[in-house]
């Protein structure tokens, strides 16, 4: 299983975990699966109607940030790192 390391903004939805394992082959299938375990991180992380990640978040899988977003390839003992933009001014 890969391992998922969640932003801090969205650790209330996984009971604290700075880091979960997932299974899943593809971005699309971690964060599916991630959904499935602790509801309502899909929708911080991907557009509801675009099928894609929202604008400003970044995934960085083996510390190489993704250029194919929810098609990116993910290996059984990858690390997986999602990004969300930070605000300010």
């Amino acid at each position: 299983m890969a391992d998922v390391w969640i932003p801090t903004g969205m650790q209330s939805l996984t009971d604290g975990q700075q880091r979960v394992q997932v299974e899943g082959r593809t971005v699309r299938q971690i964060i599916n699966n991630l959904e499935s375990q602790f509801p309502g991180t899909k929708a911080r992380l991907c557009d509801e109607g675009e099928d894609d990640l929202l604008p400003g978040v970044a995934v960085i899988v083996d510390g190489e940030a993704s250029q194919l977003g929810l098609l990116e390839r993910v290996e059984e003992n990858s690390e997986v790192h999602f990004l969300p933009a930070i605000g300010g001014g």
